[in-house]
């Protein structure tokens, strides 16, 4: 049985299709595809060259590479188990939530009272302080009608952000032996043992 296909595309039954028969482009073969580490250079393999527990070490083992000057466009920092992690700031009222609402509405009144007296002859000093008065009066309006229509479902204020467990400082196979001597230079705990990315 015969089957037609897409030109630039002719599958062979029973051998391994190479990637070079996809044709270029976003319904085609990628450019370049992605490292199994998710590595700095896409379609190159990536070594683990350190593995921290924050942020500011795997920014500073960087950092210090840079200082070194290693080519640290060769390396990248990867954020393992991430997780959500939303901090309650405190209890919200109606009352609070008019001040912010006011807040935020004095800010576009403000905006909204520069752009008229750029383009106004007039006391423009006035007109700004006229559009910050009712830009803060409406947003306090929004905010405590907003806060009512919630109907007490979220009576608090967060802020929300993405964490990891931990963070991972990877380097193309080519440069991780050079960059994993550089970082060894810096009296820090003992690093995990290098992983080649599959």
């Amino acid at each position: 049985m015969t089957r037609s296909t897409s030109p630039g595309w002719v599958p062979t039954t029973g051998t391994r299709t190479s990637e070079n028969t996809f044709p270029p482009g976003p319904a085609g073969r990628p450019a370049s595809p992605p490292s199994g580490d998710g590595g700095p250079e896409t379609g190159r393999p990536s070594v683990t060259i350190g593995s921290y527990p924050d942020y500011a070490s795997a920014q500073r083992a960087v950092d210090y590479l840079a200082d070194n000057r290693f080519p640290v466009e060769h390396t990248a920092i990867v954020g393992t188990n991430l997780r959500l992690v939303e901090s309650v700031l405190g209890r919200m009222t109606t009352g609070r939530a008019a001040l912010a609402g006011a807040g935020t509405g004095a800010w576009f009144g403000l905006f909204i009272g520069l752009l008229f007296g750029i383009f106004t002859g007039g006391n423009w000093l006035a007109i700004i302080v006229i559009a910050l008065i009712i830009g803060a009066i409406w947003g306090a309006i929004f905010g405590a009608i907003a806060h009512a229509m919630s109907g007490g479902r979220r009576d608090f204020s967060s802020a929300s952000s993405l964490q990891a467990s931990e963070y991972a400082v990877t380097a193309d196979a080519d440069f991780a032996e050079q960059a994993r001597q550089m970082l060894s230079r810096l009296n820090w705990q003992p690093m995990r043992p290098p992983q080649t990315a599959h």
